[in-house]
């Protein structure tokens, strides 16, 4: 026992010490200004690596509380896809869902075999453990992808891209490689290209994919609705941010670790159910802030854990030992990428109306960071393991340049392509705006508790005419800002005019299903809305001067019953046709 007390002092002294150093970092960041605090975090974490290695101090050995396969897996994955699922608008991914889906599944699939395809040849290694490089190494990384995107601000369109895509590929990369895995550790001898294009064991691992994947998709979906339906009829957000934790993890357990399926997938799922459905229909106001600061912090938490962790447990020597082949595999990634993210983007632009642009192309191939999700990947290597420290040095090697290199020139690639949307008058924006719905949630709020006699007159007169005079400030200064940012008030019309038209066609999609429209008019009517949604994707606004260019259909057909309309007072001037008959 006494034992036992020791050893968790010393791994809690540590966990201490890691969050000092973390929160030095965080003081350091703050004043230097706009330096990502992921980044810093990891090469403070390198420093220490480093620092250990010149003095001949093990310190992956020693270090009580280093990172393993299950602690990344187990503990601290979970709380993060479901953060960054819950935070992603279900809309958005829909609408981007076929690019997001061939990247992060057959390009994924694809990526793996090219790279083991070159690689058994460039690194030196035996075609199936290429091929497990592969997969270890190429699903982009959640846990990075979003702390970088945070830091240093990315379009919503992108962000759902890029985010998507990591989301999604850490669940099937886990499956291909698993799958490989098994295969290694199952075979005695030599595995060859001909062995791995068997039929029947193509056919084994592509159903394996298939019902790995669609049973971590519906038990996210279970366990999202389970929660959901909980939350429906409670009202208590202290339960209701359990329940929340207990979804994050209750997913990722219960379909990785008792029904054998994706856990990651049923964590995404089951995150943005809860953070879609559940924020919509489930959670009063004062609910989802205590279920979005609970998730927030926790992530911000395990975020610094793991950056730090994964610069201290950086192998330094193995590295310095495998330097030429870990830049053999560098370039060997970076290439993969390429070759795989432009052709599959060109052919998906070819079959949806909202093409990805060539400058998001740039920061998908770019932007695809590896951390955590390989890093945990190739600590779950079995023991004696073949090639195993060569692996874990290639792994660790990319995951290193990737986030350091890749992470670091981000926002000047951004920038370059101006595709990065921060800048000062956008975060005052954001403040003024995200104030100005606090103020109107206030005001809601206010009159519901008048209603319900629940208030004072006097004191309902007094918030009332307060934060009135507030949200009066508040539209003004936006407005000011607006007017002295023609730039930003150009891309907020154009984001709200692409929320607007969304929900027109939505509402003439449901017009048509309930009826109220023929198949016809409605197609005809949506046909005009998707025409004004490629001018806005365009940079074109439909509602400024009319700049549309052209005549809605509707006014069209009312012009041939006589019905004309002046485009400058929108005057109706009805002919009802006894003209006609007058001459």
């Amino acid at each position: 026992m006494a034992a036992e007390q020791v050893g968790i002092a010393a791994e809690l002294i540590e966990l201490l010490a890691v969050f000092i150093v973390a929160a030095g970092v965080g003081v350091f960041v703050a004043k230097v200004g706009r330096f990502p605090y992921t980044i810093a975090l990891l090469l403070a974490g390198l420093g220490i690596s480093v620092l250990g290695w010149a003095l001949g101090i093990d310190l992956q050995s020693r270090f009580a509380v280093g990172l393993t396969h299950d602690l990344i897996l187990l503990v601290l994955l979970p709380p993060l896809l479901f953060e960054g699922a819950a935070t992603t608008d279900l809309e958005s991914l829909r609408e981007n869902l076929l690019t997001i889906l061939a990247l992060a599944v057959p390009g994924l699939v694809l990526s793996v075999i090219l790279l083991g395809a070159i690689g058994q040849y460039v690194l030196g290694l035996p075609l199936i453990l290429a091929l497990l490089f592969g997969a270890m190494i190429l699903p982009t990384d959640p846990v990075s992808v979003l702390a970088l995107f945070e830091e240093v601000g990315a379009p919503e369109r992108l962000s759902t891209l890029v985010e998507g895509e990591s989301l999604i590929n850490d669940g099937v990369g886990v499956v291909v490689f698993s799958t490989l895995l098994a295969i290694v550790t199952g075979t005695s001898g030599t595995v060859t290209a001909a062995d791995l294009l068997e039929v029947e064991r193509l056919t084994s691992v592509t159903i394996e994919i298939a019902v790995t994947s669609l049973g971590g998709l519906l038990v996210g979906i279970a366990a999202g609705y389970a929660v959901y339906r909980v939350m429906v009829d409670l009202d208590e957000h202290m339960t209701e941010t359990v329940l929340t934790i207990i979804a994050a993890y209750g997913s990722f357990l219960l379909a990785e670790h008792y029904l054998h399926v994706s856990g990651v997938i049923a964590t995404v799922v089951a995150g943005l159910f809860i953070g879609n459905r559940g924020t919509e229909y489930a959670m009063s106001p004062r609910t989802k802030i205590s279920i979005f600061n609970t998730l927030s912090t926790g992530a911000f938490i395990v975020n610094t854990f793991v950056f730090l962790a994964i610069g201290i447990n950086t192998p330094i020597g193995a590295l310095a030992a495998n330097a030429p082949v870990i830049l053999a595999a560098i370039v060997l990634v970076l290439a993969v990428r390429i070759v795989i993210v432009y052709p599959i983007t060109a052919i998906i632009n070819r079959l949806q109306r909202r093409d990805v642009s060539r400058s998001y192309q740039h920061v998908m191939v770019w932007g695809a960071l590896h951390g955590s999700i390989p890093i945990a990947l190739v600590l779950g290597l079995p023991p004696g393991f073949p090639q195993a420290r060569k692996l874990r040095a290639m792994v660790f090697g990319v995951a290193a340049f990737s986030l350091v290199v890749q992470g670091l020139t981000m926002p000047g690639l951004m920038d370059r392509l101006g595709v990065a949307t921060r800048s000062d008058a956008k975060d005052l924006y954001q403040i003024l705006v995200g104030r100005a719905r606090a103020v109107d949630a206030a005001l809601e709020a206010v009159d519901r508790l008048d209603s319900a006699g629940n208030l004072p007159r006097d004191v309902y007169r007094d918030f009332t005419a307060e934060y009135e005079r507030e949200k009066e400030d508040l539209n003004d200064a936006i407005s000011r800002l607006l007017r002295e940012n023609p730039e930003l008030r150009r891309e907020e019309l154009l984001v709200g005019e692409r929320r607007v038209l969304q929900q027109e066609k939505s509402a003439l999609m449901d017009a048509v299903r309930r009826g109220v429209l023929s198949d016809d008019v409605g197609n005809r009517l949506m046909e005009e809305v998707d025409v004004k949604l490629d001018l806005v994707d365009d940079g074109q606004s439909t509602v400024e001067q009319r700049e549309e260019g052209y005549e809605e259909f509707w006014r069209s057909r009312a012009a041939e019953f006589g019905i004309d309309f002046d485009i400058d007072t929108a005057d109706v001037d009805a002919n009802t046709g006894d003209d006609d008959d007058d001459d």
